[in-house]
């Protein structure tokens, strides 16, 4: 960055309930509504103890990024902070991964939106549905970050009703005892067979899946300084996000396996509509496929914000006419360039929908998933590196502090490892754990490149 450059300020318009369901809305997702059956299948009511340690390792994930957020207010993201403490080259990986693995998200949200959209409209083109919700988000997140604020907000809200509307549903049929076509709904339900469905090895494989539901819970780290009163709001939401997330988890996926043994639950269809069709709600595809739209919309909206600011970040400082105009902020404070280049880029992969078949899609959000352990490791990793290097004075100015420090780092490391070693006992996520490796390496050796090229112009222009 350069030192003679004006940092230009963004707009502080997203306010706490913005910045609250930003985090929440974006690790309530299709992992939920979708795969939870899966996960269920592969380890049982064991699912509720995966839960619950992913989400502690989170929490004390996003204590870290607040503690490193409240230092430097006026920082564009986290991946300041990585290359503040990290190093430039480490920070030009961690930031482009990032790009491009929110950049993939979109690709394949926007694609399912087509599928989803299908249920009504069969012969609707799948790849016009994705076009036109890129193109709708565009126009809302060009506008103001306030539209995006409140935008994000209404699509958590629908995810969040269906997860309450299941939570008390359940409750309900538990306490009249509720016949199913499987039994009864009870408490019991909970305790039939083995807690750990398939042993050690299924409770373990199944944390690829249920870690993968918490991606997004990092945005706050985007949010920071485009927050009206980040000192305030950013500890908030923090403290009280993940403790929702768990409860949002542990409580749907707890009712579920109330209504239906878990036994019962398909692993291959959503158990929303299975637990919901079950209690004689007819439409209960229709209900659960409206939201698995909405939360398409939602990573789509998420995408587009955050592909944006870190572009911009990324580009800042740079020499080009190209880097100078994404850089370049609206009369909003909106920095909309880099937003239009990064969703002109998901359109043309969403238009190659028509020819790609769906399977590469996959791939691509597979490597990009697991890419995000690269990315929450390295916001550990700063943090360790900020505890050692700063002084006394420096930390009594930040009060919000990660609780156990640095101990608590070493585990959210070790939970992440851990998380990689599993990817590598699954033929689909070690061929996505290969192709992220292959895919930072790249990275380091391009960045090498480029560092290479720029002492030796320095070098000729000094003889």
């Amino acid at each position: 960055m350069s030192k003679t450059q004006t940092v230009p300020k963004r707009s502080r318009g997203l306010k706490n309930r913005h910045v609250q369901m930003i985090a929440l809305g974006g690790t309530i997702g299709t992992g939920l509504f979708l795969g939870a059956g899966q996960s269920i299948h592969l380890t049982g009511p064991s699912i509720l103890l995966a839960y619950l340690i992913a989400g502690i390792a989170c929490f004390l994930l996003m204590r870290a990024l607040g503690e490193l957020l409240l230092t430097d207010l006026s920082a564009h993201s986290f991946i300041d902070f990585i290359r503040k403490y990290l190093g430039e080259r480490w920070s030009f990986i961690a930031g482009w991964t990032y790009w491009v693995c929110w950049l993939s998200i979109a690709m394949a949200d926007l694609t399912a939106s087509g599928l989803y959209m299908k249920f009504w409209f069969p012969n609707l083109p799948q790849w016009a549905t994705g076009l036109t919700f890129l193109l709708i988000l565009v126009l809302i997140n060009a506008v103001t970050v306030e539209a995006f604020g409140e935008t994000e907000f209404w699509f958590a809200i629908v995810k969040v009703a269906a997860i309450i509307a299941l939570i008390v549903i359940g409750v309900i049929l538990v306490v009249i005892q509720f016949k199913t076509p499987v039994g009864h709904a009870s408490v019991m339900n909970l305790a039939h067979g083995s807690f750990f469905a398939h042993g050690a090895k299924g409770f373990l494989l199944s944390f690829q899946m249920v870690l993968f539901g918490f991606i997004g819970i990092e945005m706050v780290g985007m949010t920071a300084s485009e927050t009206n009163d980040p000192k305030t709001i950013i500890p908030k939401a923090i403290n009280e996000i993940p403790m929702r997330v768990i409860l949002f988890y542990l409580g749907s996926l707890m009712a579920l396996m109330c209504i239906y043994p878990w036994h019962y639950i398909s692993p291959n269809q959503s158990p929303f509509v299975e637990v919901f069709a079950a209690i004689g709600i007819k439409s209960a595809a229709a209900i659960i496929n409206f939201v698995v739209l909405t939360a398409a919309a939602s990573a789509c909206n998420s995408a587009l914000f955050t592909t944006g600011r870190m572009l911009f970040s990324l580009s800042y400082g740079g020499k080009t006419n190209l880097s100078k105009r994404l850089t370049k902020l609206s009369r909003a404070q909106v920095p909309v360039h880099a937003m239009l280049l990064s969703a002109l880029i998901i359109a043309v992969v969403v238009l190659l929908n028509f020819f790609i078949p769906g399977k590469v899609f996959t791939l691509i959000s597979s490597i990009a998933t697991t890419c995000f352990l690269f990315i929450w490791g390295s916001i550990i990793l700063a943090h360790i590196k900020y505890r050692r290097t700063a002084s006394a004075e420096e930390q009594k100015k930040v009060t919000f502090k990660m609780p156990f420090a640095p101990y608590s780092d070493y585990f959210v490391l070790l939970f992440l490892t851990m998380v990689a070693v599993i990817l590598v006992f699954r033929f689909e996520t070690l061929v996505a754990l290969i192709g992220s490796v292959l895919w930072l390496f790249g990275l380091w050796l391009f960045k090498s490149g480029m560092d290479r090229a720029e002492v030796g112009k320095l070098h000729h222009e000094n003889n």
